[in-house]
């Protein structure tokens, strides 16, 4: 019998047959989903309406891998949701097979290659990089050497016209109180050697636009990197009539999407220059506040376009003055949630809600430039539905209602 470890157990997955060789697993007891490359076998599988996704692997790495992604779960990180880790597995005929790593599926999420039915366009490529280069900073944050950064150990959900991205896979990763130098500087150089051949084997599928050059892509990452690391943590220097260079610097950050939670202000010895560092910088500005007024939990770039169509609606009602709270309520029975109302039962696995709301706006603003005016919100709810939603790929996983699995 094998032995489970998880903090978190599952039940149902003890009817799966852990004596078997994962690549050996009948059709039907998995779930067809878009994989990642991998250098070990995945698959994912159903249990009642959660999906996993399983990995084997040595022992000793999925045991790593298991308490790092917890502790990574821990310091809110984006990354993959830990289950277990199943171990001392023997096939029938009494020899050892390799251990097994559990993790959540993560919804609306898919690898990279999955994103694309047809070439890959520049801005989707710099959309895409721009997510992994903010994935390897937050980590960096963390403390974590990643180790192997690639597009193909990160999952991606649409935000906003944007991506985010996740860690999926932490096998090499270490995490440290602090991340020297020469380890960010590691993850940097794996990310440009990784990227440069996946973006190699896209180009060689005929799936990348031929105005992207593999090398003079990956040849930006650094400076990406360099500017948004920089920006969240480098001292600044100014003298101390110019103390707004302090409010600036928490604005800008907080554009950027990271609030401060403490930072270092020390004075020289004559008090006349100030030197600023932040020291603990958080992601979610955005999405911490939209959360505490709506409920709704969402990426970034979709809290900050959801926030400016709450102001938006403060001031086309005139309540500037109100309670934001009483507003943003307000707002959500008035506006958000109507629109998300209107998708119907059948559609509504092609987006989550926050991006449907993002996109409707998107298809509103287009149909009052060609009306030359404003076009109201559900009537451009209604017409997104008809013209653009029915023709998008379902990006939520479609569980079967076949109770075969469960």
């Amino acid at each position: 019998m094998p032995r489970f470890v998880a903090t978190r157990p599952d039940t149902g997955l003890l009817s799966f047959p852990w004596d078997v060789p994962l690549e050996d697993w009948p059709e039907d007891r998995l779930v067809a989903l878009p994989r990642g490359i991998s250098r070990h076998v995945v698959r994912f599988v159903r249990v009642g309406t959660q999906v996993y996704a399983v990995k084997e692997v040595l022992e000793h790495l999925a045991m790593h891998e298991y308490r790092l992604l917890r502790d990574l779960e821990r310091l809110d990180a984006p990354s993959v949701e830990p289950v277990g880790v199943i171990t001392d597995r023997v096939d029938r005929n009494g020899e050892p097979l390799d251990s097994i790593l559990v993790t959540k599926h993560l919804q609306f999420s898919l690898p990279y290659r999955a994103l694309f039915s047809s070439t890959l366009r520049p801005d989707t490529v710099n959309r895409l990089i721009d997510a992994l280069v903010a994935l390897i900073v937050r980590m960096h944050l963390n403390g974590f050497f990643w180790g192997d950064c690639s597009l193909s150990n990160t999952l991606f959900r649409r935000d906003a016209g944007a991506f985010a991205a996740y860690l999926v896979d932490a096998e090499t990763g270490e995490l440290h109180q602090d991340i020297s130098d020469g380890q960010r500087a590691h993850d940097l150089y794996t990310a440009e050697i990784n990227l440069f051949g996946e973006l190699s084997d896209l180009e060689a599928g005929g799936l990348l636009d031929e105005s992207i050059d593999p090398m003079q892509t990956i040849q930006s990452i650094n400076d990406r990197y360099e500017a948004l690391w920089s920006e969240l943590t480098a001292p600044e220097e100014f003298h101390t009539d110019e103390l707004h260079r302090l409010d600036s610097r928490i604005r800008r950050l907080n554009e950027l999407g990271f609030d401060v939670a403490e930072i270092d202000i020390i004075t020289d010895w004559d008090g006349s220059q100030v030197r600023i560092q932040p020291k603990v910088v958080d992601a979610g500005h955005h999405s911490r506040r939209l959360l505490r007024l709506t409920g709704l939990d969402v990426e970034e770039n979709q809290a900050r376009r959801l926030l400016n169509d709450l102001d938006s609606f403060a001031a086309s009602t005139d309540q500037q003055g109100e309670d934001e709270e009483i507003v943003a309520h307000q707002w959500l029975t008035e506006v958000f949630e109507p629109v998300v109302r209107s998708v119907p039962r059948d559609l509504n696995r092609k987006l989550e809600p926050a991006e449907v709301f993002h996109e409707v706006l998107e298809h509103r603003w287009f149909l009052s430039e060609q009306a030359g005016r404003e076009v109201d919100t559900m009537k451009a709810a209604r017409s997104y539905v008809d013209e653009v939603l029915s023709a998008k790929p379902d990006e939520k996983l479609a569980l079967p209602t076949s109770p075969t699995e469960d």
